[in-house]
């Protein structure tokens, strides 16, 4: 049987996995095993942190709208059973944006809910 070179692929292949582990500790940014087991680590990580990010960010916004509605009179889950009740479908990233940067518009949100 002859003899097969892994030259160019397996090189190729090989800098791609190196090049994503760069600046990992100890031998998991230059020993391909354990760049493998690293890697495998690193993207649960990263799946798992995107979902983390998306529950921090509505958890901020409802902290924001509560905030807003508290001054004018209400508590936040009055205020979105009113919006549901009154059926303004307005998410809660929006609301946030309009409680903290355009008071004006979120104090007429508020105003409409309540009547």
């Amino acid at each position: 049987m002859t003899r097969v070179k892994r030259g160019k692929l397996h090189t190729k292949k090989r800098k791609k996995l190196l090049k994503q582990v760069k600046g990992f500790k100890w031998g998991r940014k230059k020993l391909l095993k354990l760049a493998k087991e690293a890697l495998l680590h690193k993207f649960r990580h990263q799946y798992v942190g995107r979902k983390l990010k998306k529950r921090e960010k509505r958890r901020l916004w409802q902290v924001k709208i509560n905030a807003a509605v508290r001054q004018e009179g209400l508590s936040y889950s009055e205020f979105i059973r009113l919006l549901k009740k009154k059926q303004i479908e307005l998410d809660r990233k929006i609301l946030a944006y309009f409680a903290e940067h355009q008071q004006e518009i979120f104090k007429k949100i508020v105003e409409e809910v309540k009547s």
